[in-house]
C-alpha cells in the first residue's frame, strides 16, 4: 500500500474504471467525457475558470504559465523544492527571475513580499502546497498582496499537492493558473496535467512571443471551447479521471476536506509522542502529507521493514532529505488505513 506523496494508491474500483473500450480523441464519445470532466472539476473547486487537460505531469502546464505570461520578467516566491522549479523553469526558458526565498518549514507570507511586486514584474508564481516541506501556504492572502502592490501582475500557482486535499478557496484567490495533476489527491496514475485558466492569463498570451505548440494556451483554449483536446490525451486517465470526480462530488468536498485534516491529526499526533514531531510551522501544515523530523530514526532501516510489512512511504526531499521523511495521505487513504499504517510503525519501533 502506498503512503508515499506521488504517485499514490489507485483503488481497485478506479483501476477498473479505465479499462472501459478505447475511442477516439476527436468522436463525439469523447467530447461528452471531456465536457463532464471539466464540469465536474469546476464543481469540485466552485471555479468558473477554464479548465484545460494535457498529457504530460503537472510540470508541463508549470512551463506552459511562464511562457505564456512572461516576456521578461517575474518574482518567485519559494519556501522549497517545488517553488525552486518554478524559478528554474522561468529562467531556462530565458526569463529574468526576482527570487524571494523563505526558509524552509516556514510559510509563505504577504510581508515576505512587501515592496517586492514591481510594475515590471509580469506575473509572480509560488507553490501553494509544499511537498518537500509540508507547508500550506496561505495562497489567497498572497495573491492579495501581488495585485496591492501590481493589480496587472498575473499569479501562478502550484496546486499540484493543494488541489482536492484542502479548501483553496479558488475564488477568492482570484489566480490566473492553478496547476495540478492526477497522481496526487485524485488518487489516479500519472499521465494528465491540469489547469485552471483565466481570462486575464490568456489575453497577456496574446502579447508573448515563442509560447511554444504544447504549451501555447491559445491553442488549448481553443480546442478546449468545443470539448477538444490540442494532442492526442489519455482517453483510459480520462475515464478514470471522471469516475474519481462522481466519487469526490458523492462524498462531498467539505467531507473530503474534513477527513484530509483527520489523517493529519492523527500523524500529527504520532509524531509528537513517538519521534521528534513533524517539520512545517504550527498554522501551515499540509492536510495532503505529512513531513516528520526523523531525530535519531535511522529512516532506511526503518523503511526497510515497512516495505516487508507491505507498507511504502516516502524520504525526506532536497535540502531537509537527510532530517525528515515523509507520509502522503491523499486521495482515497482513510483514517482507518492512517491508524493501520501508525500501528506498523509502532511496531517496526518496539522490535
Amino acid at each position: 500500500m502506498l503512503y508515499t506523496v506521488g504517485p499514490v494508491h489507485v483503488a481497485p474500483d478506479t483501476l477498473e474504471s479505465m479499462t472501459k473500450p478505447m475511442i477516439t480523441h476527436r468522436s463525439g464519445e469523447y467530447k461528452e467525457l471531456h465536457a463532464n470532466i471539466v464540469e465536474k472539476i469546476r464543481k469540485a473547486l466552485d471555479t468558473d475558470m477554464d479548465v484545460f487537460l494535457v498529457a504530460g505531469s503537472a510540470t508541463v502546464f508549470n512551463e506552459g504559465a511562464i511562457r505564456n505570461a512572461v516576456n521578461e520578467r517575474c518574482l518567485g516566491i519559494t519556501n522549497g523544492s517545488f517553488g525552486n522549479r518554478l524559478i528554474e523553469i522561468a529562467e531556462l526558458n530565458g526569463k529574468a527571475v526576482d527570487k524571494v526565498q523563505v526558509p524552509w518549514g516556514k510559510a509563505m507570507k504577504p510581508e515576505d513580499i512587501a515592496g517586492k511586486v514591481g510594475k515590471d514584474i509580469e506575473a509572480v508564481h509560488w507553490a501553494a502546497n509544499e511537498s518537500s516541506t509540508g507547508v500550506f501556504s496561505d495562497s489567497v492572502a498572497l495573491s492579495k498582496a501581488v495585485s496591492e502592490q501590481n493589480p496587472d501582475a498575473l499569479k501562478i500557482v502550484d496546486a499540484v499537492t493543494a488541489a482536492f486535499a484542502m479548501d483553496m478557496k479558488v475564488r477568492d484567490m482570484d489566480a490566473d493558473a492553478i496547476i495540478f495533476g492526477t497522481q496526487k489527491d485524485l488518487g489516479l496514475p500519472p499521465g494528465l496535467a491540469i489547469m485552471l485558466c483565466g481570462e486575464r492569463m490568456l489575453e497577456k498570451a496574446k502579447t508573448v512571443k515563442n509560447r511554444g505548440f504544447y504549451t501555447d494556451l491559445l491553442k488549448i483554449k481553443k480546442q478546449s471551447d468545443t470539448n477538444y483536446a490540442l494532442t492526442t490525451p489519455p482517453v483510459s486517465l480520462m475515464y478514470g479521471l471522471d469516475y474519481q470526480l462522481d466519487k469526490m462530488l458523492k462524498e462531498g468536498m467539505s467531507n473530503r476536506y474534513a477527513r484530509h485534516a483527520e489523517m493529519a491529526a492523527l500523524i500529527e499526533d504520532w509524531a509528537d509522542r513517538r519521534l521528534a514531531g513533524v517539520f512545517p510551522e504550527e498554522g501551515y501544515r499540509s492536510k495532503a502529507l505529512s513531513v516528520l523530523n526523523r531525530g535519531e530514526l535511522d529512516f532506511d532501516a526503518f523503511h526497510k521493514k515497512l516495505k516487508a510489512k507491505g507498507y511504502e512511504i516516502s524520504n525526506g526531499y532536497g535540502e531537509v532529505k537527510e532530517k525528515t521523511f515523509r507520509i502522503g495521505h491523499m486521495g482515497d487513504v482513510t483514517p482507518a488505513g492512517i491508524r493501520e499504517l501508525l500501528a506498523a510503525f509502532d511496531e517496526i519501533l518496539e522490535e
